[in-house]
């Protein structure tokens, strides 16, 4: 018999609002670049538009979502059998690699022959070797590879994670816990004393604490936690959480970088309780719409930021009156980036995620598209 397909309903939705958001934020980001004022998010005290905020809000959901999913498929595998490490790290291999590395081959094609940039070898060894999120932080990050930062600290998280779920046999819960307040007293520590300083940038940047958050979720979900899904999967919890994530697409919803990146991690994390428990969801995100999202986020994810700079050359001569122009270039941006990730996932991602297929222990249908 073949072994059961494990779904979580309603996660691809909650990936593809992420994946828009950062789209969505990004190219406000860049209409100055079209000749536009980015006036839909407003602007910060010092006249830059706001739309980074909504592209961290939605980095901070996807991170919930990959430590959430991949630490309950561990899970799931830790009670089959013993987790194995090696296929693990075969499996984020064929999801990651093949897209990271042609986005970073068309990246230096694109830099050479329409920027006539060269790159600093010194530079690029930080993008070879997943860490990006240092040149990031030390704003030397190279053109249209910011946002490969969190891909950076994602699979730098992941170097550990597994061996934790694998070799801590009690208390693990306990040292998750502790472990996210610790890196969180770190980054107010950080942000107290030295403000602005490199190292508390990188707090903001590295946030493991995110995915633990998603991991602890995770584990209290599997073991069925009966306080936990009190507190998360009612109805009240729903609303708000709902409330905040529309307040979120609206880039409405702010305190400050250190409070922001925990509270939207608790409320994605009850929006994952809600969506899989289904029960008490307000919206359902488990809709063939989302679901087409969902599947090619990753490359929505990768590509946006080369297809927005393709078009703000072909956009260059453009003259357009009133908001024309802004539906012009959102639309563009917007639905080729969707094209070119449908197109990628399909014909080329698809090839290694088959063979991925193949190490994989706890089939699950959300892991083609995170994992």
């Amino acid at each position: 018999m073949k072994d059961k397909v494990v779904f979580l309903s309603g996660l691809n939705g909650l990936r593809a609002i992420a994946a828009l958001a950062v789209v969505i934020s990004h190219t406000t980001l860049a209409l100055a670049q079209f000749d536009l004022n980015p006036f839909l998010f407003g602007k910060t005290v010092l006249g830059a538009p706001k739309g980074y905020l909504l592209a961290s809000h939605g980095v901070t959901i996807f991170f919930v979502l990959s430590g959430f999913l991949i630490t309950y498929l561990l899970f799931l595998e830790k009670n089959k059998n013993e987790i194995n490490i090696k296929t693990f790290y075969l499996r984020r291999v064929l999801r990651i690699w093949p897209l990271y590395y042609l986005y970073l081959v068309l990246v230096l094609i694109s830099l050479f022959f329409f920027k006539n940039e060269m790159v600093s070898f010194y530079i690029l060894l930080y993008y070879v070797f997943f860490s990006a999120n240092i040149p990031f932080v030390l704003n030397m990050a190279l053109p249209f590879l910011d946002h490969f930062w969190s891909i950076g600290v994602e699979e730098q998280f992941y170097l550990f994670w597994p061996w934790i779920v694998k070799k801590i046999k009690s208390n693990l819960l306990q040292i998750l816990l502790f472990l996210v307040v610790f890196q969180n007293c770190i980054r107010v520590a950080l942000w107290f004393f030295y403000p602005g300083s490199t190292w508390a940038i990188f707090s903001i940047v590295n946030r493991f604490d995110c995915m633990m958050i998603g991991g602890i979720g995770a584990i209290l979900y599997y073991n069925n936690n009966k306080l936990f899904l009190k507190i998360t999967d009612n109805k009240f919890s729903q609303s708000l959480a709902l409330l905040i994530l529309v307040l979120l697409m609206l880039n409405k919803f702010h305190t400050n970088a250190i409070i922001d990146a925990f509270l939207i991690s608790l409320v994605a994390l009850t929006l994952i309780i809600g969506q899989i428990n289904i029960k008490n969801r307000i919206v359902n995100f488990n809709h063939s719409i989302f679901d087409f999202f969902g599947k090619i986020s990753f490359g929505i994810y990768v590509y946006h930021p080369l297809i927005i700079f393709y078009f703000t050359m072909i956009y260059k001569n453009l003259v357009v009156d009133g908001l024309l122009k802004y539906f012009i270039v959102y639309g563009s941006v917007i639905t080729t980036t969707i094209l070119v990730a449908y197109l990628s996932y399909h014909y080329y991602e698809m090839q290694f995620i088959k063979l991925k297929n193949k190490f994989t222990t706890v089939k699950s249908s959300n892991t083609k598209y995170i994992e």
